[in-house]
């Protein structure tokens, strides 16, 4: 949990779903966008951050206290971010920084190509992956959720598709947020079924300055996704952190606030 943070409190996205978010601490506003596999209480750095930053982290569509819709898309989920980001500029009468992780971090680069009210963006591991997965690992998935088994959902995501390692998985697994992932797992298969595209011609309309995230342990398409916004942004910057893959917001929380606040802070 994130007692820190107050909330929730509720936007309404352009196809009328209502989008929770929380949020706490002091100065310029901050969106924590998670990815697959979480809801907000995935973070641990909100408490770093706080000090410095006006926290905020919402709830995808589908997951903890947001709505969902039968017509899923990722464009309705970047119309989901867009309408946080725009309505914490309108409350706090400043632009905002963002931070999005995995599948959060495509949608938050996505968003900033669409909303003016983006300050700084900060994307770990942005999850660009031109192929959907195969059509029996979303069998095995589908079929593990009609038995009653979620966890075994977010196993199969962790091992099979992010390639974490046991040590990271079994860490992931002793967090009290482990719970609400496998609250989430439902929404797995819908999300790995399409291709997670990103078309490199958008990167112009980003203007935000831009840090990127990456693990040096990471798969080879993760650093190649990570490459490709880099070359397409006009202010980038790659930060690499040794030793860490996907999870290092979790693993190493005290670093992984650091590095974003000294971006931050700049």
């Amino acid at each position: 949990m994130l007692p820190e943070l107050d909330g929730p409190e509720f936007v309404t996205s352009t196809d009328g779903t209502s989008i929770a978010y929380w949020s706490g601490g002091t100065g310029p506003p901050l969106l924590l966008v998670h990815g697959a596999m979480s809801d907000h209480q995935r973070w641990r750095i909100t408490g770093l951050l706080a000090p410095h930053r006006t926290v905020c982290a919402m709830d995808r569509r589908g997951r903890g206290r947001s709505g969902d819709a039968v017509d899923w898309s990722l464009d309705r989920e970047v119309d989901d971010v867009v309408a946080v980001i725009d309505a914490i500029a309108a409350r706090e009468d400043h632009a905002v920084d963002v931070l999005g992780h995995s599948l959060g971090g495509l949608l938050s680069l996505r968003a900033a190509a669409v909303t003016p009210h983006v300050h700084r963006l900060v994307l770990y591991e942005p999850a660009i992956n031109e192929a959907a997965q195969p059509a029996d690992l979303l069998d095995r998935m589908r079929q593990a959720l009609a038995g009653g088994r979620p966890a075994d959902v977010v196993e199969m995501m962790m091992r099979e598709v992010v390639g974490m390692p046991e040590h990271e998985v079994a860490a992931l697994q002793s967090l009290p947020s482990w719970p609400s992932r496998v609250a989430t797992a439902h929404t797995l298969p819908r999300e790995m079924g399409v291709a997670l595209t990103w078309d490199p011609a958008e990167g112009g309309r980003v203007t935000a300055p831009t840090l990127l995230i990456l693990g040096s342990d990471s798969p080879r398409f993760v650093h190649d996704a990570t490459g490709l916004v880099e070359r397409a942004l006009p202010d980038s910057r790659v930060v690499v952190l040794e030793g860490q893959q996907h999870v290092a917001d979790q693993l190493i929380p005290d670093e992984f606030a650091r590095v974003v606040l000294e971006f931050l802070q700049r």
